[in-house]
């Protein structure tokens, strides 16, 4: 009687939490069936990168070929610049573009008036509505040898005219400096969020002992949103090889391919463009993996000098 009790107990408690906690639950179904749709059933085409894909075969009926695919990536001659360039980008963005959300976000949280503080914001989030394509043509525009509007004025000083998408040297640049301008106001809504939760107290406190506004955001503010900024830090590692394709695909010609192409694009050509889908997925397979570790090792490099990581 006494084991029939106690295992009807934890179903009473289990029930009870279903309904007192229903709303919530609703609101997860929503995202649950998202991952589990988009993220979790894909993972069955995994497979693939170790098998010789014939669409008429089917998964399970292609021929398996283990290594056969990785093998050919490392063998091949552009391996190395392709992982170079999809590092290398993705680190100028996190060097350039990870700091800059975060001093954005402090200047408008110490700006006085709120009304100026709204024109700021606005202005900031603006870019990041813009279309890729529509930001790719900006660039082509602006950045035209003939006519671009940066070429007249370097004309100007003398400087040019400079290709400055027609050269492998400055494709980079363009592409971490147009992807700061343009995420670097909505990023900071984040870090603005973090701000608004910091005690005003604190504040008050450094103001009697004498501390200006530079070293109370030194001392009260950056201490106050580190969580933040290492919770994030740690994500932006874990997709340092993630890099889409859309953009460097659309910016990519002849010129610049030294530079330009990334293991996204490689992927979406060998895949969608010449159907080799068995080479493509198992490059994104190895692409995945190295996110994985980095993600690891990030969270515990964090965990140990920071004292807070994601797990």
């Amino acid at each position: 009687m006494a084991k029939a009790k106690t295992a009807v107990v934890p179903k009473k408690k289990i029930g009870k939490m279903f309904r007192s906690k229903w709303q919530l639950l609703a609101m997860f179904v929503i995202p649950f069936f998202w991952y589990l749709i988009f993220c979790y059933v894909p993972m069955y085409g995994i497979q693939l990168a170790f098998k010789d894909y014939n669409p008429r075969l089917g998964y399970l009926e292609s021929p398996f070929v283990g290594m056969r695919w990785f093998k050919q990536f490392f063998s091949s001659y552009y391996w190395k610049d392709i992982i170079w360039n999809t590092f290398s980008i993705s680190l100028y963005s996190i060097v350039l573009g990870f700091p800059i959300p975060i001093i954005l976000a402090v200047i408008i949280n110490e700006l006085p008036g709120q009304r100026f503080k709204k024109i700021l914001q606005n202005i900031t989030y603006i870019p990041h509505f813009i279309s890729i394509v529509v930001l790719c043509g900006m660039l082509y525009l602006f950045l035209s040898p003939q006519y671009g509007i940066l070429n007249t004025i370097l004309g100007v000083f003398g400087i040019g005219p400079i290709g400055f998408l027609e050269s492998s040297g400055y494709f980079k640049g363009v592409y971490v400096l147009s992807e700061v301008w343009q995420e670097s106001g909505w990023s900071s809504i984040i870090y603005i969020a973090a701000l608004a939760g910091i005690d005003p107290s604190l504040y008050e406190a450094a103001k009697i002992d004498g501390a200006g506004r530079f070293k109370r955001i030194i001392h009260v503010s950056l201490p106050g949103i580190t969580p933040t900024i290492v919770t994030l830090l740690i994500l932006k590692i874990g997709q340092i090889m993630s890099i889409g394709f859309e953009k460097a695909y659309l910016l990519q010609n002849d010129l610049n391919l030294k530079s330009s192409e990334i293991i996204s694009t490689l992927v979406y050509k060998q895949g969608i463009l010449q159907g080799n889908i068995g080479y493509a997925t198992a490059v994104g397979l190895m692409n995945s993996v190295i996110n994985l570790l980095l993600i690891i090792a990030a969270n515990q490099f964090c965990k140990k000098v920071f004292d807070t990581s994601l797990w």
